[in-house]
């Protein structure tokens, strides 16, 4: 049985920390290291493909995935991680769209010539990466799915773990359109820029990662000075990346539900 910790300030401007018990329930799901937890409703049946955009004079590629559903739903953009389009990026595209949304992965190294095989090559690749560049791409990215006709155009969120989880906290501050942001467990921006949020937060964090959990702190802080609310859980037994590795799948599943939960909550409701 493990617990999760969640973080966060109340309407009275207070701390406080709730304990949830985590059921074992491993053994039901039966996925693979690399998939994401199936959420507790029922999933839908989807269809995926690659798609590609302009972002200036430069062309996209994306992973697109649908669920099939008779309205048209949500969107959320997936930002990948250090190592591109990974094969865990797109099972999570397509988890989205079993769990009702449509989702959209851009590949941020398409200028580079696109994700190589190599995540060490990835890697490096992604480093020279320009933050300004990035957001232009991710607004292509909003841009593109704004036009798909399965797709709500004013119910637009973001995921994004690891290094690209800082990614999706730094996209909420350039976006005002957005209307939720999930980080998992990567850094927070600059606290003057946090001002600038307009779309509702959420953070799936690791126990066992001091070097992303020693800024939590601040960066509730922060959020809190600039009027916004960041709800935010740190997972029990588990490190940076856990979503992926999956190596305590119980609390990776727990997780999973929470981001789903909160995607229903804002991109779903009125």
């Amino acid at each position: 049985m493990g617990r999760e910790r969640q973080t966060g300030a109340d309407g009275g401007g207070q701390r406080r920390t709730v304990l949830f018990a985590v059921a074992a329930v491993s053994a039901v799901f039966g996925l693979s290291a690399l998939r994401p937890p199936p959420s507790a409703a029922v999933r839908l049946d989807v269809h995926s493909e690659y798609v590609k955009f302009l972002s200036g004079r430069d062309t996209i590629t994306a992973y697109l995935a649908y669920p099939e559903r008779r309205d048209p739903a949500p969107a959320v953009i997936v930002i990948h991680e250090i190592f591109g389009m990974s094969d865990f990026i797109r099972q999570t595209t397509e988890q989205l769209a079993k769990d009702g949304f449509v989702a959209l992965a851009p590949d941020l190294l398409s200028r580079r010539g696109g994700t190589p095989a190599s995540p060490d090559s990835a890697r490096k690749l992604i480093a020279t990466l320009n933050p300004d560049t990035v957001t232009q791409d991710l607004n292509a990215a909003a841009a593109y799915v704004k036009t798909v006709r399965a797709v709500r155009g004013d119910r637009i969120g973001v995921i994004g773990t690891c290094w690209r989880g800082g990614q999706s906290f730094r996209y909420a501050t350039n976006n005002p359109d957005l209307r939720a942001f999930v980080v998992c467990y990567g850094p927070a921006p600059n606290p003057p820029d946090m001002a600038r949020i307009r779309a509702r937060g959420l953070g799936v964090y690791a126990e066992n990662d001091a070097r992303i959990d020693a800024g939590l702190p601040d960066a509730a802080a922060a959020m809190k000075a600039a009027g916004k609310d960041y709800p935010y859980a740190i997972y029990p037994g588990v490190g940076h990346g856990f979503l992926r590795s999956r190596d305590v799948p119980a609390v990776a599943d727990s997780a999973w539900r929470n981001v789903i939960r909160f995607f229903r909550e804002n991109l779903e409701g009125r």
